[in-house]
């Protein structure tokens, strides 16, 4: 998963360019399409930090597109903004009915959606300089970077990416395979008893630290984060 990028669908080359630009020089990392077909290929391949997602799309319109990330185990959780001309009560609350966090009328301010993503992306756990934190540890998205009491955690890249979603997703149980699916290629072929291998890894990158138990077994499933560390 990579830091802090925002998927665009929109099927009109200016609004795109637009959204290219704009949030760009916003910071983020920006992967426009323009259809949902091209949409749901990279999200078999990545996962953003966001979609943005035009209304009116060619074949699969924006509405179908966010039921079917949201109805998807792998990309449910990904925080979801609608940017349509239909500015209607009624057609506000399908979209939001279709699974969206929130819902941008066209013409827009480049500065106002700017505003509106950070705040969705600080809804689902990211404040607005790309930092993830639970207790003392700080993990920098943009960066790429780990902290904890200030001290850099070296980690090896899948071992980073794999503590980067569990601290996206706190509460959250994830099978091996679905671990796999979100933290590696989902086309590449890799074995489920790889995921315990980099489990093992990342506990003993923060066993210096005193918190190998970060990271819970749950038997009969796979791994969450451990439950004793979001109160702390």
């Amino acid at each position: 998963m990579q830091a802090n990028t925002i998927l665009v669908v929109e099927d009109e080359q200016e609004i795109r360019d637009l959204l290219q630009f704009s949030l760009s020089r916003a910071g983020f990392n920006v992967d426009p399409v323009a259809d949902a077909e091209q949409a749901l290929e990279k999200l078999s391949r990545r996962l953003p930090s966001l979609v943005l997602i035009d209304w009116m799309l060619p074949g699969i319109d924006g509405l179908e597109l966010a039921r079917r990330i949201r109805y998807d185990e792998v990309t449910k959780q990904i925080p979801l903004i609608m940017l349509t001309a239909r500015g209607a009560e009624n057609d506000k609350l399908k979209s939001f009915d279709s699974g969206i966090d929130d819902y941008v009328t066209k013409p827009f301010s480049p500065r106002e959606l700017t505003a509106r993503i950070k705040a969705v992306l600080r809804r689902t756990g990211m404040d607005s300089n790309g930092k993830l934190s639970i207790g003392k540890i700080e993990i920098d998205t943009l960066a790429l970077q780990v902290t904890i009491d200030e001290e850099i955690v070296h980690l090896r890249p899948t071992e980073y990416r794999l503590l980067e979603l569990f601290l996206r997703n706190p509460k959250r149980a994830y099978s091996r395979a679905q671990l796999l699916d979100l933290v590696w290629e989902r086309s590449s072929y890799v074995d489920e008893r790889t995921v315990d291998v980099h489990i093992l890894r990342l506990r003993k990158a923060l066993e210096p630290f005193g918190i190998q138990n970060l990271i819970k077994t749950v038997w009969g499933l796979g791994y969450k984060l451990n439950p004793t560390f979001l109160s702390s």
